[in-house]
C-alpha cells in the first residue's frame, strides 16, 4: 500500500524524492517523509502527517543539495497516524523505510532487547534496530542476516551513515523495481515514480539484495554472489500517468476503456478467433481441466463473478469464484485437474499471491490475468495473460476491471471452442459481439451528462441498493462497491429474487434502488422485483437495453444501453455504474482518486 522512492546520483535528490512521492500518492497513505544524505554524511529526516504537500512545505528550508535519499508514504498499520510513526526510521547508523508487515516484531523486540530504544509503535522501527544490532560495517552481510530473523512481508530500502551515497534494498512479497540511468540510480515501489527518468527497469527478485550507487546498480543473492537482473521495458509513456485535462484520474480512465479493450483483444484475435499463441498458453490448459477455480480480491473478484456466470452454463463444468483471503485458509477442493485463474491488476496483491502458491502446491495449473509485466503473480504463474490497460492511477478500478473481463471472455470463448461446446462459426460470432461492446461503451461515455443529472437523487441518501439477476447481479456487485468506496454511501447488491427473503425490509420511502435488467431470460422476473420495491416507495433507477419493453411508471429514471448481446452488456453497464459512483463522489466534494482508508495495491494481509 505504501510508496517508496530512492535515488542516488548527480541530481538534487530532494526534488526527485518529492516528485516521486507525488507520483505515488494514488497508492493510499496518511503520512510522508524523506531522508537526505547531506555533504557531511549526516542523514537528515523530514517527516509529516497528512499529504505530500505538507512534507514539501517542511522541506522548504533545506538549502543544501543532497545527492542521495529515500522517500516514503505510509499507510498506517502498526500505530496511529503520528510523526513518530512516519517513515523513514532512524536506528543508530541505519535509516530504513518499509512496506509490508513484520509479524514477529514483538518477539524481535524482546530477543534484541529493544524496549528502551523504540520511539514509535511500528514494526518497521523494530526491523531497523534489529538491522543496527547485526551491522558490523558491511551492509549486505547485515541485511542477509536480518531476513533470517523476520516473519512477514517486506520491502526495505536502507541507507547507512557510514556508507554515504549508497542505498540498499531487499524484498519479500512487497514489490520493488529499480533502474540505472545517466541521471543516477533509482528504486521504487511502483513504476510511475521511475517513468520520468527511464523506460527500462527490472523487478527486484525476492530475497535478493540491491545496492545502488550513483554510477551502478548491483544485485546479489543472499550468499552475496552478484546476479544479473532481467531488464524490462515500459510499454506506456508518462502521458498515460497524467490527467491530460481531466479533473480526475478516474474520469480519464473511464474514458480510456474502449482503447484499453482494443489493446487487450485485438492482438489476440486471429481469423476472428481468440488466439493465445503469443501468450504461450496451449489449448490443453483449457481442454484438460474438469473444473475452474477463479481467485481474486475486490473488483477483480467481481470480474471473476461475471466470468463465472458466463462460463459455467456454456462450458458445463463447475466454475467457482473465491475471495483470495478466504481461499488460502479453507482447504480448497482443487487438484491437478483444476485450472486456477488468478486475477490481480497489480500482480502483487498479497492474499492473491498466497492463493496462487497454495493452488500450485495442490498441483493445479495456474493462469494469471495481470496488468503489470514482471509482477510476482505473473512470474510465479504457469501461464500469464497480460491485460493492456496501461497505468491505472485512481484507487477505484475502472479500465482494469473492463480489460480483466475482456480477457476472461476470450478465455471462455477459447475454452468453448477447444472443448467443442462452440463451433468455429459460434466462436467467431462470440468474438464479433465482444468487439461490438466497444462502441457500446463509447456510447455510454457520451451519456455522462445524463448520469451526472441522476446522482442528485443519491448524494444525500445514506443507503442505496443494487439489484439484478444472473449476469446482471454480478454487475451489481461491482456497482455497489464503486459507489461505497468513493462516495461513502452505504451500498449493497442483492440478487433481485432474494429481496423477499429479508432484504425488502430495508426498502423505505425514497431509498435509491439501481436495478439492472439486461438479460432477456430473466427480464420479466426482474421487472416484477422492481415493482415490489417501487410499491414500497423506492426511487428506482433502471438500467436496461433500448429494445427492452418497459411499461411507463416502472422506474423513476431509465437509462438505456445499446442493443448488444445479453452476455456483453457488462461493458456498457460498467461505464454507467462507474459514472454514477464518480459523479456521486464529485457531488459530495470528496477526494475521488484517493478515497479514505483505501490503497491501490494491497500488499499487506
Amino acid at each position: 500500500m505504501c510508496g517508496i522512492i530512492g535515488y542516488t546520483g548527480p541530481l538534487d535528490s530532494k526534488k526527485i524524492l518529492l516528485e516521486g512521492l507525488s507520483q505515488l500518492e494514488y497508492r493510499g497513505y496518511d503520512s510522508a517523509g524523506i531522508a537526505l544524505c547531506m555533504e557531511n554524511s549526516r542523514i537528515q529526516l523530514v517527516r509529516h502527517t497528512g499529504k505530500v504537500s505538507n512534507l514539501k512545505k517542511g522541506c522548504e528550508d533545506i538549502r543544501q543539495v543532497s545527492h542521495c535519499g529515500l522517500g516514503h508514504t505510509r499507510w498506517a498499520t502498526h500505530g496511529g497516524v503520528t510523526t513518530e510513526n512516519t517513515h523513514p526510521h532512524r536506528a543508530g547508523r541505519v535509516i530504513l523505510v518499509h512496506n509490508g508487515i513484520i509479524e514477529n516484531y514483538h518477539q524481535l523486540t524482546t530477543d534484541f532487547h529493544l524496549e528502551g530504544k523504540l520511539l514509535s509503535e511500528t514494526d518497521s522501527e523494530v526491523a531497523a534496530w534489529v538491522l543496527e544490532s547485526l551491522y558490523d560495517g558491511n551492509p549486505a552481510e547485515a541485511i542477509s542476516k536480518l531476513v533470517t530473523h523476520l516473519k512477514g512481508s517486506y520491502s526495505f530500502c536502507m541507507m547507512f551513515e557510514d556508507h554515504p551515497g549508497e542505498i540498499y534494498a531487499i524484498r519479500n512479497v512487497s514489490p520493488l523495481v529499480a533502474a540505472y540511468t545517466h541521471s543516477g540510480s533509482f528504486v521504487a515501489s511502483d513504476l510511475t515514480a521511475l517513468i520520468p527518468y527511464t523506460r527500462q527497469y527490472f523487478v527486484v527478485p525476492e530475497d535478493h539484495i540491491l545496492r545502488l550507487t550513483s554510477y551502478k546498480v548491483h544485485l546479489y543473492d543472499l550468499d552475496l554472489k552478484e546476479q544479473e537482473p532481467e531488464i524490462l521495458e515500459v510499454n506506456w509513456n508518462m502521458d498515460a500517468a497524467m490527467k491530460n485535462g481531466f479533473p480526475h484520474f478516474m474520469l480519464k480512465e473511464i474514458h480510456e476503456q474502449p482503447d484499453a479493450l482494443k489493446n487487450t483483444i485485438l492482438p489476440r484475435l486471429s481469423k476472428g478467433l481468440p488466439d493465445f499463441t503469443d501468450d504461450q498458453i496451449p489449448d490443453d490448459v483449457f481442454k484438460d481441466c474438469n473444473q475452474v477455480q477463479i481467485v481474486a480480491c475486490g473488483t477483480a473478484m467481481h470480474a471473476g463473478m461475471a466470468a463465472r456466470a458466463l462460463m459455467e452454463p456454456l462450458l458445463r463444468i463447475p466454475v467457482t469464484v473465491s475471495i483470495a483471503s478466504e481461499f488460502r485458509y479453507e482447504n480448497p477442493l482443487v487438484d491437478d485437474k483444476t485450472l486456477v485463474i488468478i486475477i490481480s491488476q497489480s500482480g502483487e496483491t498479497i492474499d492473491t499471491l498466497a492463493a496462487l502458491r497454495l493452488a500450485k502446491s495442490y498441483g493445479s495449473r495456474t493462469l494469471s490475468v495481470v496488468n503489470v509485466k514482471g509482477s510476482t503473480i505473473a512470474r510465479e504463474s504457469d501461464f500469464v495473460l497480460y491485460t493492456h490497460a496501461g497505468p491505472e492511477i485512481a484507487v477505484a478500478s475502472t479500465k482494469a476491471y473492463s480489460v480483466q473481463l475482456a480477457a476472461l471472455y476470450m478465455v471462455c470463448c477459447r475454452m468453448a471452442l477447444v472443448r467443442e461446446k462452440y463451433s468455429v462459426a459460434e466462436a467467431e460470432d462470440f468474438m464479433k459481439k465482444l468487439l461490438d461492446s466497444i462502441p457500446a461503451m463509447e456510447a455510454m461515455i457520451e451519456k455522462k451528462d445524463m448520469v451526472k443529472a441522476l446522482v442528485t437523487h443519491l448524494i444525500n441518501k445514506p443507503d442505496a441498493f443494487f439489484i439484478g439477476r444472473g449476469l446482471d447481479y454480478a454487475f451489481s456487485l461491482e456497482g455497489a462497491l464503486k459507489l461505497k468506496e468513493i462516495s461513502y454511501i452505504h451500498a449493497e447488491a442483492y440478487a433481485a429474487g432474494e429481496l423477499k427473503h429479508g432484504t425488502i425490509a430495508l426498502i423505505t420511502q425514497e431509498v435509491p434502488v439501481i436495478a439492472i435488467a439486461t438479460q432477456e431470460n430473466v427480464f420479466l422476473k426482474t421487472i416484477s422485483n422492481i415493482r415490489e420495491v417501487k410499491a414500497r416507495g423506492a426511487f428506482v433507477i433502471l438500467l436496461t437495453k433500448e429494445s427492452m419493453n418497459v411499461e411507463p411508471g416502472i422506474a423513476d429514471i431509465q437509462i438505456n444501453i445499446p442493443d448488444i448481446g445479453d452476455r456483453f452488456t457488462v461493458f456498457p453497464i460498467a461505464v454507467v455504474l462507474q459514472l454514477i459512483a464518480y459523479y456521486a463522489s464529485v457531488g459530495k466534494n470528496l477526494d475521488v482518486d484517493q478515497p479514505r482508508n483505501l490503497a491501490k495495491s494491497v500488499t499487506v494481509e
